[in-house]
């Protein structure tokens, strides 16, 4: 049997926990009065919200927001490097994909949005850091009608992030597969990248009780569709694959960035349908991911993937990323 997590079971062992073993090493879900391990609150950041910069104690929109009590809304990681803004115009424009896939009319354009997100990052003194980019629907009345909303919420917060142990880059992750499967199409479709991440976070939940710090999701066919937070790729033998869009995988920024990446290396990518069995008999396997970037993986489901260690093209492809965001992406300082 393949290591299907028993969902309910373990989430009702998973209320009683404040902490849990990952990889041998306690990991800290919460703690009162504190801020989650990885991310500390940074000294007089400022957050933008509607053309406005406030101080983080005073960055503040009403809970009547559907963003909040709906998850309505869509949003943005980006990354920035060496004092540029990467793949800035990339981001912006799957943020309007996807607001136009929700009806939401962004009030700001594409061009005010990337100097929004600049002066960002300006007024933080950030040359290398994470943007959280969110646009919600706005207040409106306790029912889900979202015609009843105004005003939606541009808010652009520009700090740190560390999504796995800085190790795990280097020795590679072991991974597992779970039980929650990846939004269907017809429901809310995984292209959109929506404030509802409730179907990632409860496989994050299951791959988190069973110690490990990523998941892989299987589409509703059974299928590969993504990890909780990345893309994923397979090398065999001399090509590269990874899950097409159809799958349920997201049009991630990396992924397509990757994908140029390992066509200069001569490799080329193939996108066809993925069960795990093709992903256990690789010889290579990584994630992409703006939050994550690029990490190996070694192991999935407990099978050995390779040698057990990252593979030669998986670090030619984190090599030729670093130097990619060297040289890369808007510029951040005014010239």
């Amino acid at each position: 049997m393949w290591p299907v997590l028993q969902t309910l079971q373990q989430l009702d062992a998973f209320s009683h926990l404040a902490k849990l073993q990952v990889n041998g090493s306690p990991c800290v879900l919460a703690k009162r009065g504190g801020f989650p391990v990885g991310f500390p609150p940074l000294s007089g950041m400022k957050v933008y919200i509607n053309g406005k910069f406030y101080s983080e104690q005073n960055a503040k929109v009403s809970v009547f927001d559907h963003g909040l009590l709906y998850g309505d809304g869509v949003f943005e990681g980006i990354r920035a490097y060496h004092g540029r803004v990467f793949k800035l115009k990339e981001h912006i424009d799957r943020l309007f994909c996807s607001a136009r896939a929700i009806l939401l009319d962004l009030p700001m354009t594409h061009a005010e949005l990337m100097e929004a997100t600049i002066e960002t990052c300006r007024r933080n003194k950030l040359n290398d850091g994470y943007i959280r980019l969110v646009v919600t629907r706005g207040a409106g009345t306790l029912g889900l009608n979202p015609n009843r909303c105004s005003n939606p919420q541009v808010i652009i917060i520009a700090g740190k992030i560390q999504l796995y142990p800085p190790s795990l880059y280097k020795k590679g992750m072991e991974i597992v597969t779970v039980a929650t499967t990846r939004n269907h199409h017809n429901a809310v479709n995984p292209a959109i990248k929506s404030l509802n991440y409730l179907n990632n976070i409860m496989a994050k939940i299951e791959a988190n009780i069973a110690g490990y710090e990523e998941a892989i999701m299987l589409n509703a066919e059974g299928y590969v569709a993504e990890c909780t937070g990345d893309n994923i790729f397979i090398l065999k033998g001399s090509r590269m694959f990874t899950p097409p869009l159809s799958s349920g995988a997201l049009h991630g920024i990396t992924r397509g960035t990757a994908i140029d990446l390992v066509t200069d290396l001569g490799v080329l990518t193939s996108e066809p349908n993925l069960t795990r069995y093709d992903l256990y008999n690789a010889d290579e396997c990584f994630l992409t991911g703006t939050g994550a970037e690029i990490v190996p993986v070694v192991k999935i489901d407990q099978r050995v993937i390779g040698n057990g260690k990252p593979g030669p093209v998986t670090k030619k492809v984190v090599k030729a990323y670093k130097e990619l965001t060297k040289v890369s992406g808007e510029r951040i300082a005014k010239r």
